[in-house]
């Protein structure tokens, strides 16, 4: 079925206790289309950058079947442009620049072709533009995917609320969960993102899993250990790309479903930090796909 993804396609440059790049393709639906493309080919982007973003990067997007037609390239200004150090823990991370460019005034264009879409992911923008994303659609998806971080709980809180009543599925981090809800325990987090809007809550705990929350069901899903993790950047949006790819794909949205989604996810999350960027991603097979998720049922398999 149809995924509509909605975010930013940025110019990233990063450093690691592993190296650093200049700048290099980023933003959070890059990773999302990327990481969906390899379960859905109904795979649509809406998305804004600047007339420095070269022709060979929409290519490449194009190669793995994305849907570029909702790219709006604007004349004369630059793509968004974020800059980050990580410390030797990789857990934590400064912000060296931000360069909003084109995402400061995005004001999202759904193409015609784009309205019948089933599935839709709202990449990490302001609420108020993610909003206006579902507003602008003629029809309601089968199934509204969000994902939002600690800026916008902090400073956009009010139009974050209005958003998470229109919204099925919440995908936030520990850190965030806790933030958004004033709750130390992540069952009572979502418990209360529920009362919220969303029925269904993802709670990303990095190399500790994920948590799924839905109704009275809990799944949990481990991280595979890495012996080493080069890159963490994007590996949470890999999760989200690789997660509503899944859904998408066997267009089947049951709990269960849900809990075979978030080990794909949780897969390509895996491959993601492997590498800078997203150039990991860039090539994966399908064989690699599947050793990798049977990688991840061995590590959660027991019997009794």
């Amino acid at each position: 079925m149809s995924l509509l993804t909605v975010g930013s396609v940025a110019f990233d440059a990063l450093e690691t206790p592993f190296g650093k790049t200049d700048k290099i393709i980023g933003g959070a639906a890059t990773y999302i289309t990327l990481s969906a493309s390899y379960f859905t080919k109904d795979n649509n982007l809406v998305a804004v950058v600047g007339d420095d973003f070269p022709q060979s990067m929409i290519n490449d997007l194009n190669q793995h079947g994305i849907n570029t037609e909702g790219l709006e390239i604007r004349q004369g200004e630059k793509t968004f442009f974020w800059s980050g150090k990580y410390h030797d823990d990789m857990n934590t991370r400064d912000t060296v620049e931000v360069q909003l460019n084109v995402m400061e005034h995005f004001d999202p264009i759904i193409p015609d072709a784009y309205q019948d879409c089933q599935y839709l992911m709202l990449g990490n923008t302001a609420p108020a533009i993610q909003q206006k994303v579902i507003e602008r659609l003629t029809n309601r998806p089968k199934l509204i995917v969000l994902d939002t971080m600690n800026l916008w709980i902090d400073i956009a809180n009010a139009d974050l609320m209005n958003l998470l009543k229109l919204v099925d599925v919440l995908v936030v981090n520990d850190e965030e969960a806790r933030q958004l809800t004033r709750q130390p325990s992540l069952v009572k987090a979502a418990a209360k993102i529920k009362e919220m809007g969303p029925q269904t809550v993802i709670i990303k705990k990095g190399e500790h899993g994920a948590l799924l929350f839905q109704n009275d069901q809990v799944f949990f899903a481990p991280a595979l250990p890495l012996a080493e993790v080069f890159d963490p950047t994007g590996a949470g949006d890999t999760f989200a790309g690789g997660f509503i790819g899944h859904l998408a794909k066997t267009d089947d949205i049951s709990f269960d479903n849900m809990k075979r989604a978030i080990i794909y996810g949780s897969a390509m999350a895996s491959f993601c930090v492997e590498k800078f960027g997203a150039e990991r991603i860039m090539n994966l097979t399908d064989e690699e796909i599947k050793s990798r998720v049977d990688e991840f049922v061995k590590l959660s398999a027991f019997g009794l």
